[in-house]
């Protein structure tokens, strides 16, 4: 099983898109948000994810004002929950947070298999003791780079794409 996980999206339209098709190329089982999408309006670009038949979550980040709104266009698609989410996938344990406050903590808990967050707009891939997974920044407004992440659940190693 694949993880498809983009993060800080920030409203970028033509960079969601790209992002987006770039995800669904890399034929993902489950497609992950950690936050700040900002605009419900982009919800738009994620319908794809839904027509590909793939499921989707998201995390709300500190910046996603317009939580209702958002609630309300990502409802057919998938939902947005509140910080932090955890769950479980394909046997993970899987914790999704927007913010980096508190993830080398969680991560050496050992409770999760998977700690995935965003906000810092850095790649952040770490293997201590759980599978530790910043994807950057989908906008690219902050370093100029647009990236996401795949995970692969069966050997729980993380790949970043730029796109």
């Amino acid at each position: 099983m694949k993880l498809g996980i983009i993060s800080d999206t920030h409203d970028n339209l033509g960079k969601l898109e790209a992002g987006v098709a770039g995800l669904l190329a890399q034929s993902p089982d489950l497609v992950i948000h950690a936050g700040d999408f900002i605009s419900p309006f982009t919800a738009r670009h994620f319908a794809a994810v839904k027509d590909a038949g793939i499921p989707f979550l998201g995390i709300f980040g500190n910046n996603d004002g317009e939580r209702f709104g958002l609630r309300r266009m990502f409802e057919p698609i998938g939902p947005i929950h509140e910080d932090p989410h955890i769950f479980d996938f394909d046997g993970c344990r899987i914790l999704l947070t927007h913010k980096e406050t508190l993830v080398e903590s969680l991560a050496k808990s050992g409770d999760y298999d998977l700690v995935i967050y965003g906000h810092t707009h850095k790649i952040d891939v770490r293997d201590e003791p759980c599978l530790i997974v910043n994807p950057g920044e989908g906008g690219g407004w902050l370093t100029g780079r647009c990236t996401f992440a795949t995970v692969d659940l069966s050997t729980m190693t993380a790949t970043i794409h730029e796109f």
